[in-house]
């Protein structure tokens, strides 16, 4: 079994499977690609390493009674065949394409299902700003368009983008090509006029013989309801804050034969967005060569491996590699060189990762962790039954949600000390007036989380955060995990219902924190630290991951805390976790209350205290 989850070895486990059958059936330019990248004969970043072997393992399965699918080298030969007719608007000539861009086509095209229809419904296509992808894209829609709706009738097409000026950038090529193609291609243009093809600027592409439309509409527009696309095109998806559009268009498509949906941008600076969730799906979709969860899913992303490789220039070409043509290296290297210095110089430089090295970014360049970090503690699953637990809680009554967090301490298996973090949040939605709106606010599903169970949405009739509902959850939750409560932090400004509940009805050690930088300094770059050497671990849970990144350093003369740019970003959850670290953070030291022998028994339970009693180390019952 290949799991490449942890170790990332894609060269390893490539290295050590003989594809030599493969390599002598297949010599079709997209399979040959793949070789080549996994014989670094060509550079790339990770990702497509991982996709190329993907490939190459999926040929390997031909035939395989849970693999429904096969590769068509026909299928491919054709969309390039007619590649070499497609002109450039720019040049007017045909361009040709690169080996990564005949493997773009290969992937797209080549695999199929059982019915013979294209085996990849939703694709996630990103490289650097720059690199030919719009002129790649409007080759893809034009023979979608033209060829693949031969013998077809009313068909929908559909090219988007957040807004009409960015819509209409790849309409434009798109309308360029098909002109230029009517005019140049004697074939082409008979065809034009039988089929009565009908080209409007701005409103759309009509084939009216057949009521075959091509239709640029804008996210902001918002009218993918009423069609079912065969074809679609989001372009700079990456600015996109909800899944709206996404869950329309898909939607839509489901009982469209042959369909296919392309989201294609580079990175932005807000991870925190579906397209980035997507990205890391896929990627961990590939890494689990194993199992057959997404096998009609692509990932095809150029990018860099690591923001270190800002200044190693020999790498860009893993994001741009149009570096690859050697008649234009020179002017494209010098371009990317000149934009780095120049975005450093003006304090920008992360312009040049995002759009040019196409690495995703933390929002603020003073925030309070690197994603890397944030993404790295990850892990598919923690048994948190009957540890002890440090808890921290972030009230809020309005528009805020209420964060618990739950920090447990451990050891792993080399007995290095570390820390497990967990949230659970309750969502108030009085403010945005309903949970719907409350979540396109927030840029988060909670409704989808909640079933995963990282959340609550408040049962209160007005929206408001509802106490009883805390409480009883809560108890709910320490009591059927049998969780040994060591510590719980709160704001002291939120002494609430709930916190006076706990007060009389529990034996949980509760403990009012002051929220300024002098109190909360030491946990706060305690937690920072154990997230940057690796030391703590975490569920893959979008309200805490969304609240790291939106957290963001203040700073006075006294010390530091959290903070976030503007009140619409959620950080309650690191709020909560920082208070659950007050004292968690010393868990391992003597001084720390976990080893406090003299308030040992203050912090057991009923039946604790009975086997402390029955003991040798309660000395109470010697002779």
């Amino acid at each position: 079994m290949i799991d490449l989850t942890q170790s990332h070895d894609v060269l390893g486990a490539y290295h050590g499977i003989d594809f030599d059958n493969i390599r002598k059936k297949y010599r079709d330019p997209a399979t040959r690609y793949a070789f080549d990248v996994l014989d670094e004969k060509i550079t790339t970043g990770y990702l497509i390493k991982l996709a190329c072997f993907r490939h190459l393992r999926d040929l390997q399965r031909l035939g395989n009674d849970d693999f429904p699918f096969y590769y068509d080298v026909d299928e491919v030969d054709k969309i390039l065949k007619f590649a070499k007719i497609c002109p450039n608007v720019d040049t007017g000539e045909p361009t040709r394409l690169m080996p990564w861009q005949q493997f773009i086509f290969g992937m797209l095209f080549g695999w199929r299902d059982e019915l013979g229809y294209k085996r990849f419904t939703r694709v996630i296509l990103s490289v650097a700003r720059s690199q030919g992808k719009t002129y790649l894209m409007a080759i893809y829609m034009v023979y979608s368009f033209l060829i693949e709706s031969m013998g077809l009738s009313n068909q929908d097409f559909l090219v988007t983008a957040e807004n009409y000026d960015q819509t209409g950038k790849l309409y434009g090529y798109i309308t360029d090509m098909l002109k230029k193609i009517f005019e140049e291609q004697p074939v082409f243009a008979k065809l034009a006029q039988e089929d009565d093809i009908i080209i409007h600027e701005h409103t759309g592409v009509n084939m009216r013989k057949f009521n075959n439309n091509l239709r640029p509409l804008s996210f902001n527009a918002g009218k993918y309801d009423s069609y079912h696309f065969t074809t679609a095109i989001f372009d700079e998806i990456g600015n996109i804050h909800s899944r709206e559009g996404t869950k329309k268009i898909v939607s839509g498509q489901i009982k469209k034969p042959n369909h296919q949906y392309i989201e294609i941008s580079t990175a932005y600076p807000d991870p925190s967005v579906p397209f980035h969730d997507d990205q890391k799906v896929i990627q961990q979709a590939m890494e689990r060569d194993f199992s057959r969860e997404a096998d009609q899913e692509l990932g095809l992303i150029w990018a860099q491996d690591s923001l270190d490789e800002t200044f190693k220039e020999d790498t860009w070409i893993k994001s741009n590699p149009l570096l690859d043509l050697k008649d234009q290296r020179n002017v494209l290297l010098n371009g990317l060189r000149d934009k780095r210095d120049s975005d450093m110089l003006a304090g920008t430089v992360d312009d040049f990762q995002n759009k040019n090295l196409n690495l995703w970014l933390q929002e603020a360049t003073n925030s309070y962790l690197k994603l890397s970090d944030i993404e790295r503690a990850i892990v598919p699953s923690f048994d948190i039954r009957g540890r002890d637990v440090y808890i921290g809680f972030d009230y809020s009554m309005f528009s805020d949600n209420t964060a618990i967090a739950f920090v447990y301490p451990y050891q792993d298996g080399d007995g290095r000390q570390k820390w497990h973090i967990e949230q659970h949040s309750f969502i108030p939605w009085e403010k945005a007036g309903s949970i719907q709106a409350k979540e396109k606010q927030d840029g988060i599903d909670y409704r989808e989380l909640a079933k995963k169970g990282y959340c609550t949405i408040t049962s209160h009739p007005q929206g408001l955060i509802n106490d009883d509902q805390v409480y009883s959850w809560l108890l709910n939750y320490v009591e059927e995990n049998n969780l040994h409560v060591i510590f719980f932090g709160y704001d002291a400004w939120g002494a609430t219902n709930a916190i006076k509940q706990m007060d009389i009805n529990t034996n949980f050690p509760l403990e009012a924190i002051r929220q300024r930088t002098s109190e909360l300094k030491d946990p706060t770059k305690f937690l920072q630290k154990i997230f940057v050497e690796g030391n703590c671990s975490r569920l893959d849970d979008k309200i805490m991951e969304k609240a790291l990144i939106n957290a963001e350093i203040y700073e006075d003369k006294i010390g530091i805390q959290v903070d976030k740019a503007k009140a619409t970003l959620k950080i309650d959850v690191v709020d909560a976790i920082i208070d659950a670290l007050y004292q968690g953070m010393y868990h391992f030291e003597d001084f720390g209350i976990a080893n406090d022998k003299s308030q040992q028994v203050d912090r057991m339970t009923a039946e604790q205290v009975k086997k402390w009693f029955e003991s040798k180390d309660s000395g109470l019952l010697d002779d």
